[in-house]
């Protein structure tokens, strides 16, 4: 089929265009073409969107900065806690040391002190760190060492 055969509407619809009908004054049918459909995205859409997006992004740094300096003033705060909690602990030793009994018993066990007309006693078991393997083995001296001892047990007879 020609193309001078067709109706005029699907010609337009063929052409891409869309019509749309319509009464004329004269009682007929008109067809017009509808304008081109726009796209949601208005200028002031696309504003808004930018608007948007730029106070994100001015916001963004801001916002990071005071998350970081609340959790940094929580952990000043936590450190401070702690400093409380020795400062107590240190002012309990201090009262304590001013207890003359006290000093008395520490002096006592840590450093020996014996009392004018007692006597001391220390008591060796041997199970201290000054006890010592007679036999340490080779794993235990020196490399030249054990060099030298095997020159000397290779030279005697």
């Amino acid at each position: 089929m020609a193309a001078e055969r067709l109706p005029t509407a699907t010609r337009l619809k063929a052409l891409g265009t869309v019509l749309v009908q319509g009464p004329s004054a004269r009682g007929g049918r008109v067809y017009r073409a509808r304008p081109p459909r726009r796209s949601r995205l208005t200028g002031r859409a696309a504003l808004l969107v930018l608007v948007v997006c730029s106070l994100l992004v001015a916001l963004a740094y801001p916002m990071r900065q005071w998350v970081t300096q609340r959790s940094d003033i929580a952990d000043q705060r936590r450190q401070s806690e702690r400093a409380r909690e020795q400062v107590k602990r240190l002012q309990e030793q201090k009262a304590r040391l001013e207890d003359p009994a006290y000093v008395e018993q520490q002096a006592r066990e840590h450093l020996h002190y014996v009392r004018p007309g007692e006597t001391g006693y220390s008591v060796v078991d041997g199970s201290g760190p000054a006890k010592r393997r007679t036999d340490q083995g080779a794993a235990s001296r020196p490399w030249y060492s054990n060099l030298w001892d095997g020159v000397d047990a290779t030279d005697s007879p």
